[in-house]
């Protein structure tokens, strides 16, 4: 025996909220539209780019501020271990402190090693850099020419004193001009080795050609154990120079703690 059920049949479809909600007839297809929870999980996919890029910026920004003072510094030591002794048009010697026309041990003995330049023929003649100062009688770069004549015995027509400048920055740009109304340039820089750097970008910047041949004797020549300082300094140094086009002062001897015999230094003559 068969029995047969009648189930009547309902006009609308039962429709749940959340499909209410999700689901939509085209205006022009009549085809269904997801606008719910497509359009949420299509919201979040849109979204997620926006927390992607900035952390791949700040990611390059922060490998940026650790490699590039880490280059700088690898420069700083690479530089401070050249002697560069090119055939040039004129010596560069940076000022250093001076006690009323003497010259510091520090100044002495980057005069010494630029009379040697010449004496071995390196260029013909010798610029002294550097301004005085407040109350001192003798710039720097008088002192340090009346050295290279009186003790080094060269001719004053192959010595010319620039006596400008409290840094660095005021002196190449004193010794730039001083080379274009000569004629020259090329010309090599004496100075401290961890200074090399950062004074051949300056002259440079200022039209001249440069090389450093740094000291190797003297107070301003530091042992391994403040090497580590004197390079974190000078990358500061360049740093500022190249980026905000900045000079930091050199410290003086004084401020580097370091005990000054005005009688100390190569032997005269």
């Amino acid at each position: 025996m068969t029995l047969e059920v009648d189930v009547p049949e309902t006009e609308h479809a039962t429709v749940r909220p959340e499909d209410a909600e999700t689901r939509v007839d085209a205006p022009e297809t009549g085809e269904p539209r997801d606008t719910g929870r497509r359009g949420r999980r299509d919201g979040r996919r849109r979204r997620s780019p926006w927390f992607t890029i900035p952390a791949s910026v700040l990611a390059g920004l922060i490998a940026v501020a650790v490699l590039t003072p880490l280059a700088v510094g690898a420069r700083v030591w690479y530089q401070a271990r050249q002697d560069e002794r090119p055939r040039s048009d004129a010596i560069i010697v940076l000022g250093a402190a001076q006690y009323n026309g003497r010259p510091s041990p520090t100044l002495k003995w980057r005069l010494q090693h630029a009379l040697d330049l010449y004496r071995d023929g390196v260029a013909p003649a010798i610029v002294t850099v550097g301004g005085k100062a407040p109350g001192d009688n003798y710039t720097e770069a008088a002192a340090g020419r009346t050295w290279l004549i009186e003790k080094g015995g060269v001719p004053a027509s192959k010595v010319f004193a620039v006596p400008v400048g409290r840094d660095t920055l005021e002196s190449m740009q004193a010794a730039g001009k001083e080379f274009k109304r000569h004629h020259w340039t090329s010309g090599v820089i004496v100075t401290d080795p961890w200074h090399g750097l950062r004074s051949k970008k300056m002259a440079e910047d200022n039209g001249i050609q440069a090389a450093a041949s740094p000291t190797r004797s003297g107070p301003s020549v530091q042992t391994r154990g403040t090497q580590f300082h004197y390079i974190v300094r000078e990358t500061g140094g360049y740093l500022s120079y190249v980026l905000l086009g900045k000079s930091v002062k050199t410290p003086s001897e004084t401020a580097r703690r370091i005990h000054i015999d005005p009688s100390a230094g190569p032997a005269d003559g």
